[in-house]
Parts: structure tokens; sequence; C-alpha cells
């Protein structure tokens, strides 16, 4: 399994918008990639125009491959992209150790 990190800016003021937008992108758009395992998106308390998007995948293929070569990279992002400040920071993590 490979994390995805995404940290994402949105313009100021464009948070409730936001909230809805990500959460149809993920249902319709992530979800439905047959590398995606699941999602969290957490809001910044100290900066609520930040926000950090992670999504797990089978593998690295799965997400540079096989979601952000195909179509639906696009439509994910016309629905999320228009709020964005700037350019989402994206890594991947592997996991290490985890509690239970």
């Amino acid at each position: 399994m490979i994390l995805e990190i995404a940290d994402i800016r949105i313009r100021p003021g464009e948070q409730a918008a936001f909230d809805a937008a990500i959460a149809h992108g993920l249902e319709t758009v992530i979800s439905k990639n047959a590398g995606c395992m699941g999602y969290t998106v957490h809001k910044g308390v100290e900066s609520p125009e930040r926000y950090v998007l992670q999504i797990r995948w089978t593998s690295i293929e799965a997400h540079n491959v096989g979601f952000r070569e195909s179509p639906a990279f696009a439509e994910w992002r016309a629905i999320v992209g228009p709020f964005f400040a700037s350019p989402p920071v994206v890594e991947h993590f592997d996991l290490v150790t985890a509690s239970k």
C-alpha cells in the first residue's frame, strides 16, 4: 500500500463550497478508481484554507499511471481545481509502523 498525501491550499472564504466539492470528487471519481483503497480529508483549524488529503493506493503505479494518466484525473481536477490558491504539494509514503 502507498499513501498519497496532498497538501492543498484553497482561496480564502471558499471552504464550504470546497468541502462539498472535494467530498463529491472523492465519492464520484477517486473512489471509482481500481487502485484506490480509501481516503481521508482534514481541514486546518488554525489555517482553515489548508487541507490535507490522504489517499491509500494499492501501488504508486495505481496513482501515477492508473489514475493520473486516465480521463478521471481531468474530471477530478475540474471539480476541485477551481478552488486551489496554488498547486497542491503531493508526495507518496510507505508505511513504517502503525497503532492497532
